[in-house]
């Protein structure tokens, strides 16, 4: 069997799920339900932007929502006074929010422990409190309503069913390039940095440029999620940024898993259909939330598809079953 062959059989499964997923808006014509996935696509995406620096590089950040509000703002800006299209005003909103992430994380990452998580936090809540003073700019907390489809190459996207693709398309996008980063140099050099910071440091790797590029990624990540939201409500308002949106997502790595690419999109679909099904329980819903921290905490700390064994000085070619050591940028062969 050729390697080939041997890695399709291996993604069989992935490939399967794809597939349901791409056909599912053909067997489904409840919208609610469709909205209900269209959701889970977007908690997916900021779920895994999260996971970036919670799962791979261990920073623990708590104040997510705030790129992620960054991203929907950026985006009703850039369509409705600039008039930018939208893929446009998409890509910069995701670039603007990653501007964000790094002039937060250049200073906050040489903090350590709970002081650099305290400092995500405040970042959070200071952005919501411009978001409801400043008038002028994002009409305090009236919001900004009226915000435009989306419209690609002149296709504008009005229905359920389409905004369904776009978003299983920017999912798959974010997998797809996300898995890219973890499987070169820069994802083994932030697995490093997680398990090991100055064994990694020792071996030549410039952990705080690494974590500094993690954090722009991941703010950059949430910020094309916030554009899409924009664009797919057609109303924002600082009460959707708050900073319970970050201990959603939070829940949903813990439940989920971290370190893997899967766990979080597990996570996000279960504590977006959960809430859904106990609409009765919709006010308590911060204490579910709460409570799945706690319990996964006490239970199962790596989550339900997490606790995979990664290691910090060996990995192995898939042909040769070569052991190497990671240094800096370089593999040097054990002997």
């Amino acid at each position: 069997m050729t390697r080939i062959s041997r890695r399709i059989l291996a993604n069989l499964p992935y490939l399967a799920i794809v597939a349901v997923l791409a056909l599912i808006p053909l067997f489904i014509s409840n919208h609610y339900y469709i909205q209900i996935l269209i959701f889970i696509g977007i908690y997916s995406i900021l779920a895994l932007s999260l996971n970036l620096l919670n799962g791979y590089v261990g920073l623990l950040s708590i104040g997510h929502a705030a790129f992620y509000g960054i991203g929907a703002y950026a985006s009703a800006k850039l369509v409705m006074e600039v008039g930018f299209p939208f893929p446009l005003a998409m890509l910069g909103s995701g670039i603007i929010a990653g501007v964000f992430g790094y002039v937060i994380a250049k200073p906050t990452l040489r903090l350590s422990g709970i002081y650099m998580t305290l400092a995500t936090l405040g970042f959070n809540m200071i952005f919501f409190l411009v978001l409801q003073n400043w008038m002028s700019f994002t009409n305090g907390p009236l919001g900004i309503m009226d915000i435009p489809s989306p419209s690609i190459f002149g296709y504008i996207i009005e229905s359920r069913v389409q905004y369904y693709y776009l978003i299983f398309f920017l999912v798959l996008l974010t997998i797809g390039s996300m898995h890219r980063l973890m499987t070169c140099r820069f994802g083994r050099a932030l697995v490093g940095i997680r398990e090991n910071e100055l064994a990694a440091e020792a071996m030549g790797v410039h952990t705080t440029r690494y974590k500094v590029q993690a954090f722009v990624l991941a703010a950059f990540y949430a910020g094309i999620a916030g554009s899409y939201y924009a664009h797919f409500i057609k109303y924002i308002s600082p009460d959707s940024f708050y900073i319970y949106e970050s201990f959603i997502l939070l829940a949903m790595l813990a439940f989920g898993g971290q370190g893997n690419l899967i766990g979080p999109v597990v996570g996000a679909a279960v504590l977006i259909i959960i809430p859904e099904v106990f609409r009765f329980l919709q006010e308590y819903r911060m204490l579910v939330y709460g409570s799945v921290l706690i319990v996964m905490m006490l239970v199962r700390r790596q989550g339900l598809l997490g606790g995979k064994n990664y290691s910090l000085r060996l990995t192995r070619f898939d042909d040769q079953q070569q052991a190497v050591y990671t240094r800096g940028d370089k593999f040097l062969p054990t002997q």
